[in-house]
């Protein structure tokens, strides 16, 4: 691939941005692959250096915001005319509360998301603690003459000890895991504005 597809199929991956973003973005790329050829690349070895317009327009997507993406989606291409305006406002009991309530929906399952880590990492610091603190019981009923029980509650504690140990690892799979999907998410939203408005 040349310079000049790979700049075509990245202003058409990035439709959907405003035009000063995509302009600049084009810009930085195309001085990045003419700084490539001066060091004694090809054009073609240049452009491949740089990776794919799928990788590279999946960073920038990564790294727009979100309400950029919005702002520039929901921007009138024209001025509206004044029954536009009459419906947008009285459809506004309908769509504004379904709106927000689309939002809070979302908002929601980002915070279970969330508060399942912690949760899991509230258990695991439990088990940690049943280490010491049977520990520290058996101490009592070996010192109290109950060897059974004493051999029972340590048991137990390093049951748990070991338990708190594997959770561990879980613990933080669940984070990495979360925080991937949260990144997914968020890269999936704003892809849905890119590919809605390079549909038209």
């Amino acid at each position: 691939m040349n310079k000049q597809e790979f700049l075509a199929q990245l202003r058409e991956g990035l439709n959907g941005l405003p035009q000063e973003d995509i302009d600049e973005r084009i810009a930085f790329y195309g001085e990045m692959i003419d700084d490539r050829l001066e060091d004694g690349l090809t054009e073609e070895e240049a452009v491949e250096a740089i990776g794919t317009t799928d990788e590279v327009v999946a960073q920038i997507i990564a790294d727009t915001p979100l309400t950029k993406l919005v702002k520039e989606r929901v921007k009138p291409k024209r001025k509206l005319k004044v029954w536009e305006i009459v419906l947008i406002a009285a459809g506004s009991p309908v769509w504004v509360p379904l709106l927000i309530g689309a939002a809070a929906v979302a908002f929601a399952l980002y915070v279970i998301l969330w508060a399942i880590v912690v949760l899991l990492w509230a258990v695991d610091l439990a088990l940690a603690v049943c280490l010491p603190g049977c520990a520290f019981s058996a101490a009592l009923f070996f010192g109290q003459g109950y060897g059974a029980s004493g051999f029972a509650t340590l048991g137990a504690g390093v049951l748990c000890g070991g338990l708190a140990v594997f959770l561990f690892f879980g613990c933080l799979a669940a984070v990495k895991g979360t925080a991937l999907l949260a990144k997914k998410a968020v890269l999936g939203i704003k892809s849905l504005f890119i590919r809605k408005e390079a549909a038209k």
